[in-house]
Formats: structure tokens, sequence, C-alpha cells
């Protein structure tokens, strides 16, 4: 995974995604048809994305130690 793509998926995890789930929910409190389904499948898919960055972001760490252990040998 690229940096970009990286970016990409952690304002989507850290800005839209709460964002979306937020107005879903004052969507239910107004109720609109399938208001909690809208809500519970976004909140899924934030823990998707969420999930994404944690693995991409261990995964790049890793990367990065095993770079600077090469170039400190």
């Amino acid at each position: 995974m690229n940096d970009k793509t990286y970016d990409t998926l952690k304002n989507i995890g850290l800005f839209f995604a709460p964002v979306s789930v937020f107005i879903a929910s004052i969507i239910s409190i107004w109720d609109i048809p399938y208001s909690a389904q809208l809500t519970a499948t976004l909140a899924a898919l934030d823990t998707l994305i969420g999930g994404i960055v944690l693995v991409a972001k261990k995964l790049y760490d890793k990367k990065q130690k095993e770079e600077k252990a090469k170039k400190d040998a």
C-alpha cells in the first residue's frame, strides 16, 4: 500500500466515516426509513477502514524499522 492510499484511508476512517455515522444517527432521530440499517452499515464500514489503516500502519512501521536496521548495519 502506498502513502497516498494509506493517507486516503486514514482520512476516511478518522473524519468522513464518523461524520457520516453522525449524520445517519441524526437521520434516525427523524424516523427516515432504513436509518438504523444505514447507521449500522456506516459504523461497520468505519470499523473495517480503521482495521485496515491499523494493519497498514503496523506493516509500514515494520518495513521502516527493517530498512533502518539495514542502513545501520
